[in-house]
């Protein structure tokens, strides 16, 4: 996460070597030049982050098995193993293929997938809609029911509604997700007959863990907000409670909700795995699994590269919104 630090436009901060001082520069223009020198880095540090993984990956990946084994016929000679190995490049050094890999990589090429013969990226990228599908989904239920519930527990904690909604919280973050998932075939296509049993219908819900933790931190924000001075004096001063609530709690409390919600967005894509195998959804994590099962080394590399990037990404988002929630916060060049 970055560091950021409050923003004062009429200090001095010619201690950073390379601006000038506020007085010379509109505020408009720093900011500007502050915000491209931030994104530079950040790209830096994204693609330094995805060369060390992808070494990571690439090593890990090779020491699984040999791919040769599993996708020709135990009863083929030897000439046959020798054959398939050259064609897909598995008779070199594994520093060959891996400096291979990365000057294939840096032309937007990650290989071609040894099972089904196409671009591993491509067929990632087919499968990309299905896993996006659950993860928006699952968090806009999270954000549209959680913080709604969670405000409401914070605000009325010793109500029975208040105290209702922290129990079902408790029970989502209890239950595993794939039993949650098995109980909820049972209800809504076994019993109900509602929903297909597997498969991508034409509607998807999934609500889970994602839910309850916005619940329990949008509480816990608004139980602390709520004991600040800045609330009693809103109130003090005889503001309606909506704007009370609207504005002095619920926006102070919205920079910690930002980064769970950001941080569990990616994780709902990376760790779908579990749901898309429980619904048989043809997402990414079910592609992954199969591809794991089958060695198909390319897809693997991939997929965890994709998923790396993916995070970088909403990381960087979630820090560019703190600047948009809170205008004191501003990011600087002294960012890590």
């Amino acid at each position: 996460m970055v560091a950021m630090r409050s923003w004062n436009t009429g200090a001095n901060i010619s201690h950073f070597n390379y601006f000038p001082t506020a007085n010379t520069i509109p505020f408009s223009s720093l900011y500007v030049h502050t915000m491209l020198i931030f994104l530079l880095r950040r790209v830096m540090q994204g693609l330094s982050v995805l060369l060390v993984m992808s070494l990571l990956v690439f090593i890990g990946v090779f020491a699984i098995g040999n791919p040769v084994d599993v996708l020709i016929s135990p009863s083929a000679d030897q000439a046959e193993v020798a054959r398939v190995t050259q064609q897909l490049g598995l008779d070199r050094p594994l520093w060959v293929q891996y400096l291979r890999f990365v000057r294939s990589a840096a032309d937007g090429d990650l290989g071609a997938s040894f099972v089904h013969g196409e671009s591993a990226l491509k067929l990632i990228l087919s499968r990309m809609p299905a896993t996006m599908e659950l993860a928006v989904v699952a968090m806009a239920f999270a954000v549209l029911l959680g913080i709604p519930l969670g405000l409401w527990a914070g605000l009325h904690p010793n109500s029975a509604s208040g105290k209702s909604i922290m129990v079902g919280s408790i029970f989502g973050f209890s239950l595993p997700t794939f039993w949650v998932g098995l109980m909820l075939i049972m209800l809504f296509s076994v019993q109900l007959g509602w929903l297909p049993s597997n498969g991508r219908g034409d509607t998807a819900s999934f609500l889970g863990m994602q839910l309850s933790l916005v619940i329990r931190l949008t509480r816990a924000g608004a139980r602390e907000a709520l004991l600040q001075d800045y609330v009693k004096f809103a109130r003090a001063k005889g503001l309606r409670n909506s704007r009370v609530i609207g504005v002095h709690v619920l926006k102070n409390i919205m920079i910690p909700i930002v980064t769970v919600v950001g941080l569990e967005f990616g994780s709902v894509i990376a760790f779908a795995v579990v749901t898309e195998s429980v619904f048989a959804w043809p997402g990414m994590g079910k592609l992954l699994i199969e591809s794991i099962n089958m060695l198909d080394r390319p897809v693997v590399v991939a997929y965890l590269l994709v998923i790396v990037a993916m995070f970088i990404t909403i990381n960087l988002l979630v820090d560019l919104v703190y600047s948009l929630l809170d205008p004191r916060v501003r990011l600087t060049d002294a960012d890590q």
